[in-house]
């Protein structure tokens, strides 16, 4: 393909995400036709805006975004189950950075059903050349590059994703979401002090569980080769939606427990 030039003139840069990687996502369920999860995805982004001091329109109401989504996707466009992958950035302006305006930006992914886990088992590896921070921003998504080197590094090496540590060598995510591990009745989970993401998918599905007597679960710091005394592996990301972990190395692993599971979660809506 032929390479094309731009200036910023020619294309009026104002996106401070494409200059700076200054935005934060978030995603929006969409499940037979309503939003799921809308309340809890909506503070789970004023929360991101304000830890990346995103000047906040009074206009972003928990309505605002039923509406839109509403009215532009579930009625305009006709679907009915699918992510909404949301986005704010900062635009450039000539004032200081925490009082620049915002605008925001969206694709949908549709699916049969955000609930239910894919069962195609992916294939993991954990990534050692690079780790992620546990940080005030590690939980949230915005910009990162170990992201785009993990994705790459998989894709190169016939990998579905990649386990990503923390400084301190253990188990922080996946270059798009989190792992539940399974053993027993116990399902452990990074802490979000590991550099976890914060997940408003994950919560609910392992409120749900907590609530109904259905698995112990307990947040851990988990090394790295503890992956492979797991009896099932869960992923489960914002972003893309459920899946099964069938391959870690020479590991495999079931999945029939977390089918159960999550057949019960989805029942619940």
């Amino acid at each position: 393909m032929e390479n094309q030039y731009f200036t910023s003139d020619e294309i009026k840069v104002k996106n401070r995400a494409f200059l700076f990687g200054d935005a934060v996502k978030v995603s929006f369920f969409i499940r037979n036709g309503r939003l799921i999860m809308d309340e809890e995805c909506y503070f789970f982004l004023m929360a991101s805006m304000r830890k990346m001091r995103l000047n906040i329109p009074l206009t972003y109401t928990l309505e605002f975004f039923q509406a839109l989504f509403q009215n532009e996707i579930i009625d305009g466009k006709g679907i009915k189950n699918g992510i909404i992958n949301f986005q704010v950035f900062r635009n450039s302006e000539e004032t200081s950075l925490s009082r620049s305006s915002v605008s925001y930006l969206y694709e949908v992914t549709e699916m049969n059903d955000i609930l239910m886990v894919h069962h195609r088992p992916l294939e993991l590896d954990l990534i050692k050349e690079i780790n992620v921070n546990n940080n005030l921003l590690s939980n949230i998504r915005v910009h990162s590059p170990e992201n785009i080197y993990g994705g790459i590094y998989a894709q190169e090496n016939d990998l579905d994703d990649v386990i990503l540590l923390n400084p301190n060598k253990r188990i922080a995510r996946t270059t798009s979401g989190n792992l539940l591990f399974l053993e027993g009745d116990v399902i452990r989970v990074p802490k979000q002090t590991e550099g976890a993401y914060i997940s408003p998918l994950m919560e609910n599905f392992v409120t749900f569980l907590h609530k109904n007597n259905l698995a112990d679960i307990q947040e851990h710091e988990i090394i790295a080769f503890e992956s492979q005394k797991a009896e099932e592996i869960l992923l489960i990301s914002d972003e893309k939606g459920m899946f099964s972990v069938g391959k870690i190395r020479n590991k495999t692993f079931a999945i029939t427990r977390f089918l159960e599971l999550a057949g019960s979660w989805k029942g619940s809506f």
